[in-house]
């Protein structure tokens, strides 16, 4: 997450930290066995990143590509909206990865437009990963793509239909150009989730009717605005309280959880309904828990709970029912411990099955796919199918800030935006939503708000 994700310390067990402090050394050379051929257009064989956004979100996802083998890999531009930011991760990460960091200050950009100087860096061949927020993904995907550079981006990937539609018009033209993209959906690299789906799959709990999934947690505070800020700045230094900036708490932290229960459907839902509430203003424009009940094509359904309280029990898991058992898909983000059962009560004396052994990190491994499919030249391009795990996602969001059902269609063929022109955006622009006099910025109204 970025660090605007962590300002409270009652903060998510189930955090990138957290799970590389437990992982270990487990890195993806244990995963990937004996090296092969590699090519890349760069005469050393060296892959050239450029690093999109300073927060923690980027500079994790670059200690991950530089902690993969098959060949030499470095860091040669960073751009970001703020010079701190920008000084601190480069220090940061030339003290872990010396030479690897290769970021005089003529390659540190700042500004909205910083992200076309970091990629004109590049060459065929190289990567630049996209982590800023979701309002600007797809702009910068599609800028990527037409300098016809390797793309890594995370999620979340857009926040509205128009933009959404963006994403995949770029993923499109990624594909017709051979260009390879990775997503920052790891756990599609995580072997025990890889290896309880195969099973799912193939029977192990009959006929899938229902999936639960949740993220529980501790809150994202979102202070009152100070007076005289500029609301832009406010609004995108806390942007899981701004549904145009990030797509909000349920979108940009649960769509994980949402990708995975539709990898084990094998499907994605046609409808959504759900409901939710502010109980606490520190959430910003975002309600602080969210339920929604999505149903696929064959009547199954799919209910994703998110809530973001302190003092509340906390959980950070997924689970499968069907009509011969059931299935953990994850006990938390950390380690999965991955089970089957003969039955719906998941206790010790009905497991038929565990992923009993520890994994290596799928947020290194993803990386050693995507570096690897370059060196390779083997087809790789993810970007479809995190735009279908985005339309499910921003459905729910929808669902429940408007109280209306929100079915597949409706959502990918909205035309609905929060931001007109995101291209010429600046700290000038009109603010896409305006707080109130008290500081504080008012919520969804169900009924009323429309986001469809």
């Amino acid at each position: 997450m970025d660090d605007s994700v962590r300002t409270s310390t009652d903060a998510p067990r189930g955090s990138r930290r957290r799970f590389l402090q437990i992982s270990g050394g487990l890195t993806a050379g244990a995963l990937a066995g004996a090296a092969v051929p590699h090519v890349h257009a760069a005469e050393d064989n060296t892959i050239k990143l450029a690093v999109v956004g300073c927060g923690g979100r980027g500079t994790g996802a670059v200690n991950n590509a530089l902690s993969t083998t098959g060949g030499p890999v470095k860091l040669v531009a960073m751009a970001d909206l703020y010079p701190e930011k920008i000084e601190a991760r480069h220090n940061a990460l030339k003290k872990r990865h010396g030479a690897k960091i290769d970021v005089p200050e003529e390659r540190r950009f700042i500004g909205f437009d910083a992200y076309k100087k970091a990629i004109d860096c590049l060459d065929p061949g190289d990567v630049v990963l996209l982590t800023t927020h979701a309002a600007f993904r797809p702009l910068m995907f599609e800028y990527a793509v037409e300098q016809g550079v390797n793309v890594f981006a995370e999620k979340s990937f857009a926040t509205d239909g128009p933009n959404v539609r963006r994403w995949f018009a770029a993923a499109d033209a990624a594909k017709r150009k051979g260009l390879k993209v990775g997503v920052g959906f790891m756990w599609r690299h995580s072997p025990a989730r890889q290896a309880v789906i195969e099973r799912i799959h193939n029977g192990a709990i009959g006929d899938l009717h229902t999936l639960r999934i949740y993220r529980v947690h501790g809150p994202v505070n979102c202070p009152r605005l100070p007076a005289g800020a500029n609301e832009i700045d406010f609004q995108i230094r806390h942007p899981n309280s701004f549904t145009w900036v990030s797509s909000g708490f349920f979108v940009d932290w649960h769509c994980h959880n949402v990708d995975v229960a539709c990898w084990v459907k094998d499907a994605w839902p046609v409808e959504a309904r759900g409901m939710g509430g502010r109980c606490y203003e520190s959430a910003g424009s975002q309600f602080d828990h969210y339920t929604v009940e999505y149903t696929f094509a064959d009547g199954a359904k799919l209910f994703a709970f998110s809530r973001h309280m302190q003092n509340c029990w906390q959980t950070y898991s997924d689970y499968a029912h069907g009509s011969k058992g059931s299935a953990i898909v994850m006990t938390n983000l950390s380690r999965p411990l991955s089970r089957i059962y003969k039955s719906q009560n998941m206790v010790p004396e009905e497991m038929t099955w565990e992923f009993g052994k520890r994994e290596a990190n799928p947020y290194v491994v993803e990386w050693q796919v995507l570096l690897d499919a370059i060196r390779q030249d083997k087809p790789h391009n993810e970007a479809h199918r995190a735009g279908e795990a985005e339309v499910a996602a921003l459905m729910g969001r929808a669902a429940v800030h408007t109280g209306k059902a929100v079915t597949w269609d409706q959502m990918l063929n909205s035309d609905y935006q929060f931001v007109d022109d995101i291209d010429g955006f600046t700290f000038e622009s009109t603010p896409p939503i305006r707080a109130q006099e008290t500081g504080i910025y008012a919520p969804p109204m169900p009924g009323i708000t429309v986001e469809v």
